[in-house]
């Protein structure tokens, strides 16, 4: 398979190209700047801006699917970008795609008409990350494309233990972290399982 991974230089996205790589599927970057990648060996790097929309074509081009890593970083990236990787998957007729997300942006259990960033749940003293995956979302939600968005909490530094909890639409009762490296073996496994399709995924211990 193809995978065309947006974050690969981040947190979660650096452990999904790790795997994807070492499963020997083809794999394509799109990063700012190669300097910064972890692992250069075994896949193509395009240097580029994922607002750029002739490098993120260039990128897409014989991609099977997506993988998106990519972080607010205190930036409108991921409202910006969102459009944009759709229509790119649209002209190459790419159908899955996998983003990272946050629990912010899953349904509250207390108040289910809100979001969980607008409810007493969110202990988070701003809004402004939960908002821009939050447009993510609802771009996402708007196609036909087999899209699945992983929202974790609380995300420590950490290798993959291979447990954890997940459940549609909400945050597993008294989920209160999960490691970046279990995030991204959930993110890799259900790139391939499919078994989330058109949901946000909660995800935790």
């Amino acid at each position: 398979m193809h995978i065309l991974l947006l974050g690969s230089t981040g947190r979660v996205g650096s452990h999904v190209l790790r795997s994807a790589v070492e499963d020997g599927h083809d794999v394509t970057v799109l990063v700012r700047s190669k300097e910064r990648l972890q692992m250069k060996e075994g896949l193509t790097i395009i240097e580029g801006d994922v607002l750029d929309a002739s490098k993120l074509d260039e990128a897409a081009r014989n991609a099977d699917v997506i993988v998106s890593a990519l972080s607010t970083d205190k930036t409108t990236t991921l409202s910006e970008s969102a459009p944009l990787i759709i229509d790119t998957m649209k002209r190459h007729d790419i159908k899955r795609i996998v983003t990272v997300g946050t629990a912010g942006i899953l349904n509250s259990r207390t108040n289910p008409e809100l979001f969980r960033y607008e409810s007493p749940e969110s202990k988070r003293k701003t809004t402004r990350a939960a908002e821009e995956h939050r447009s993510v979302y609802e771009v996402l939600k708007e196609t036909d494309l087999d899209w699945t968005i992983v929202c974790p909490t609380y995300l420590p530094d950490g290798e993959a233990l291979g447990h954890y909890r997940t459940e549609q639409d909400v945050l597993p009762e008294d989920g209160k972290k999960i490691t970046v490296g279990d995030t991204a073996d959930f993110v890799y496994k259900e790139l391939f399982e499919r078994n989330h399709l058109h949901k946000r995924v909660g995800i935790c211990y």
